[in-house]
């Protein structure tokens, strides 16, 4: 049976996860920062930590967001393929949800209309939507705000087949090295491994959504996601590129299958923040 959502309900969700994202971390977040401090050797990588977290919390109980940056949103869309929509375009309401979220929670507009006029919208839109069609009658609706600082560290490339594992590996580690502190670490390391270009690329988006802690069920790629993390916080990075052992909280690879002439690869990062709220309709 289908079910008809109004996208009116859909713009004040959207609105109060545009600034619930900007001014609350989750608790999964929150506790990683924990963990993160009790295992900081360096001294001054631990004052760093302890300043995100008194930081977290004065932002959560004031309301008021948790960095400046309040990035560009991605918004990630399940929809059960059993729903339909009544009243706006479904694109536009999204757009509406963004704006109002953004303008009534007092959040930088950070959006250009274009990337060579570079002109501000003002509102914060257009967001970058993606939807997917999946099984019954619900919505699940995330709200990601991707700053500039994370965002820009992200990479692609296409690997030759005959690299293999120890290529990718040594990309993946590469690409977090460039990155430096530019991305705010300690980071979340979003990994696409196959598909085309496009495809590779939104997998390293969706695997931000993962928790902090959670492992891919294939046993490959868990292994996979340990060892680079490990690596990763060999490198002296440390909270906010200060130094010390804290890079990285987590190493999250998303896979998929792809033509056999290629093995592509994309890391996005996410900053200590990992900005995220989600809802279902």
């Amino acid at each position: 049976m289908t079910r008809i959502i109004d996208t009116e309900e859909l713009i004040q969700v959207i609105a109060k996860l545009s600034m619930d994202a900007c001014y609350h971390l989750n608790e999964n977040v929150i506790q990683a920062l924990k963990d993160a401090y009790e295992s900081e050797e360096s001294p001054y990588g631990k004052d760093t930590l302890k300043l995100l977290l008194d930081n977290a919390e004065l932002a959560s109980k004031e309301e008021m967001p948790v960095c400046h940056d309040t990035g560009m949103a991605v918004v990630m869309m399940e929809i059960g393929e059993q729903v339909s929509w009544k009243g706006r375009p479904l694109v536009e309401a999204v757009n509406e949800g963004v704006r109002k979220g953004y303008i009534e929670g007092y959040l930088r507009k950070s959006v250009l209309a274009d990337p060579i006029e570079r002109v501000n919208t003002n509102d914060n839109t257009p967001c970058v939507l993606h939807t997917e069609i999946v099984p019954g009658d619900k919505v699940k609706i995330t709200v990601m705000p991707k700053g500039g600082g994370s965002e820009n560290m992200g990479t692609f490339t296409n690997l030759v087949p005959a690299d293999g594992i120890e290529g990718v590996k040594k990309y993946i580690i590469d690409s977090v090295l460039k990155a430096g502190g530019k991305a705010c670490p300690p980071v979340v390391v979003g990994v696409g491994i196959g598909g085309t270009m496009d495809m590779t690329t939104l997998l390293a988006k969706k695997a931000l959504l993962r928790p902090i802690g959670s492992r891919n069920p294939n046993p490959l790629y868990a292994k996979l996601e340990e060892e680079l993390l490990e690596e990763i916080n060999k490198s002296g990075i440390g909270p906010l590129g200060m130094g010390g052992r804290m890079t990285a909280f987590d190493v999250h690879i998303e896979s998929y299958p792809c033509h056999i002439t290629s093995l592509p690869v994309a890391v996005n990062l996410q900053c200590h923040s990992v900005r995220q709220a989600s809802a279902e309709l």
